[in-house]
């Protein structure tokens, strides 16, 4: 293991966590036989194939596992090392790592760019994917700061709201029910719904919205692009449940519509979340600072979203 590198490490993490090849050449942007070079390498390193294909799917060897075991505490350690380093550097010359579910992608950006020219020579290390990841990214330590709707139960964490995070029923624009006021939630029953996949913070926001109700609702599909989902509303298949954060340009345009029905907005917060015990950079507590005084302010101006926004309901905690 002379000649094993902390590259060739993580590269096999990514591609142990995952159990895929292909996945972890996304997470990594990497391409597919990049990913391969590396653990052929690390393989070559320790005389002893790390994984064995059964069918279509691969698994860890038993080396495989010991070297996983191993592997992730040496990576940790460096990123332990990075961390004090950074330390050092103060807010300029740090590096901001933070990831965000997919709602977010639609006005974090801005943020970030925000930030970074508040903070010269800061660098930005910035993710988005699903709750479920989210949760693995903070239980992992491979982030420092998660920007949720939901801040997780079962990890110690420290969760503060920053900013209002309304959700809303979304019809094409010339949908009957566009021109109807204080619409009933049983009336939706009768209408097709095009909503995100089960386990998503969106999915679980529909079900706070809806109650009782949700087992009334007539869920035509689950789809996992938000894009997707808007795409589909606007060809007409049906309604949605979606953040107002996510439908800034199409509300503009006038290509989707906001349905007023009663109980809605339902308004909860976005929350900026860390391990309770992660000795965070200045950078990363710098960061967390700008989202409280600033955030809910500055998503206002990108998403066209008033944070009071309906002064019907007012923000929910989630925790």
């Amino acid at each position: 293991m002379r000649h094993a590198t902390l590259r060739q490490l993580k590269v096999f993490e990514a591609v142990a966590r995952n159990l895929s090849f292909s996945r972890a050449a996304e997470e990594l942007h990497l391409t597919q036989p990049a990913v391969s070079t590396q653990v052929k390498k690390l393989e070559e390193n320790a005389g002893l194939p790390l994984f064995e294909q059964l069918g279509k799917k691969i698994h860890l060897t038993p080396a495989g596992h010991e070297m996983l075991h191993s592997g992730r505490a040496i990576i940790q350690q460096f990123k332990e090392l990075e961390d004090a380093i950074t330390q050092f550097k103060g807010v300029s010359g740090g590096q901001l790592n933070v990831a965000v579910i997919s709602a977010g992608d639609y006005f974090f950006p801005r943020l970030l760019v925000e930030f970074a020219g508040r903070h010269t020579g800061v660098t930005l290390n910035f993710g988005v994917c699903n709750r479920e990841e989210l949760l693995d990214q903070l239980a992992g330590n491979q982030t420092d700061l998660a920007i949720m709707v939901r801040p997780p139960v079962g990890l110690d964490t420290v969760s503060e709201p920053f900013a209002p995070h309304p959700y809303v029923i979304v019809a094409p624009p010339g949908h009957p029910l566009a021109a109807k006021r204080r619409i009933p939630i049983s009336r939706l029953a009768r209408e097709p719904f095009i909503v995100r996949e089960q386990g998503s913070d969106t999915w679980n926001s529909m079900q706070d919205a809806f109650g009782g109700h949700l087992a009334e609702i007539n869920i035509a599909m689950e789809i996992k692009s938000t894009e997707t989902i808007k795409q589909a509303v606007m060809a007409g298949m049906g309604l949605t449940f979606l953040s107002a954060h996510t439908l800034g340009r199409e509300l503009q345009a006038g290509s989707l519509a906001v349905l007023d029905v009663q109980g809605f907005p339902l308004m909860l917060n976005w929350y900026v979340v860390h391990r309770r015990h992660k000795r965070l950079p200045p950078v990363a507590q710098a960061f967390k600072s700008f989202l409280l005084q600033d955030g809910a302010a500055l998503i206002e101006h990108t998403t066209g979203t008033v944070p009071v926004g309906a002064t019907k309901r007012r923000a929910r905690s989630t925790t």
